[in-house]
């Protein structure tokens, strides 16, 4: 795992962890190999004995929006072999109760009032980053008066709003839902088409009139180094899909608000591509882009 214990991230790997050496016939070992959004842990994997024993349990941020981001880390977004995208997290848009704001109207006044306000995220080019980025160009606000404070991890980063450190964080469901359900933080719009389940009062984007928020979406997904061996690749690929059907490793993936989407490696790699362009694109029109 890329990023550190506690977040969304983290979550995945170890349900993944858990549930995957039923089907695999031997044990998996969840470890944080953290630093730098991602990075670290990424370049570990891309760069590992192409054997199939060390792969990369694969986020939105750092397989995706750090590449899209900035073009100078040691790796591409295609460099890895793709296993097969595993799950679909809807992002939360979360502040503290003493914040004051009780819904995504009060949210954006301020914003577009142009108060400074703190944000926490995971890393730069993270999701939990780019994210806050495309939402503030979706609203119109202005997005260099939100004050970036990266930490190490999605789970440190809801810390920081439930303990008042920042305004707000835009971040994984699944790492929200928890300090939602228990009060200590207020959810004001989620990232999908539809209301999800877990948080049925929380307005979609789209119907706190910005649809194009949907664009803020994360995944997980299983990736290995490049040019892994055909019987490693297709012995996930028969993992997966036994997982797909697999009733406890469901439920606990939903349990997180999480949306179970178990794609082959080609699948993943055309889902992957649509969203590093259109990233990609949207950072360099921001002026985020790293060269």
């Amino acid at each position: 795992m890329p990023y550190g214990p506690g977040g969304a991230a983290d979550l995945s790997a170890r349900l993944i962890a858990g549930s995957a050496p039923a089907y695999l016939g031997q044990p998996v070992l969840a470890v944080n190999k953290t630093g730098a959004a991602g990075v670290v842990g990424s370049n570990f994997v891309v760069n590992a004995p192409a054997d199939g024993y060390t792969l990369l349990s694969a986020r939105v941020g750092s397989q995706m929006g750090v590449p899209a981001m900035n073009k100078t880390i040691p790796y591409k977004w295609d460099d890895f072999t793709m296993l097969g995208l595993i799950e679909r997290n809807p992002f939360v848009l979360v502040v503290s109760p003493d914040s004051g704001i009780k819904s995504f109207a009060e949210f954006e006044a301020k914003i577009k009032a142009g108060e400074e306000m703190s944000y926490s995220t995971a890393g730069v080019g993270t999701l939990l980053h780019t994210g806050v980025a495309v939402m503030a160009n979706a609203m119109g606000a202005d997005f260099e008066k939100l004050i970036h404070v990266p930490y190490k991890g999605g789970g440190k980063a809801r810390a920081a709003v439930v303990a008042g450190q920042v305004d707000f964080s835009f971040q994984n469901l699944s790492a929200a839902a928890g300090a939602i359900e228990a009060g200590q933080l207020i959810a004001l719009v989620v990232s999908t088409p539809e209301r999800q389940k877990i948080i049925g009062n929380v307005p979609t984007a789209a119907e706190v009139g910005h649809p194009n928020i949907e664009m803020v979406i994360g995944w997980s997904a299983i990736y290995g180094p490049p040019n892994l061996p055909d019987e490693v690749v297709n012995k996930w690929v028969d993992t997966l899909e036994k997982l797909k059907g697999d009733a406890g490793w469901n439920k606990m993936t939903k349990s997180l608000g999480n949306i179970v989407d178990v794609r082959s490696p080609a699948d993943t790699r055309a889902y992957v591509a649509a969203q590093y362009e259109a990233y990609d694109e949207a950072l360099q029109k921001l002026g985020l882009r790293i060269e």
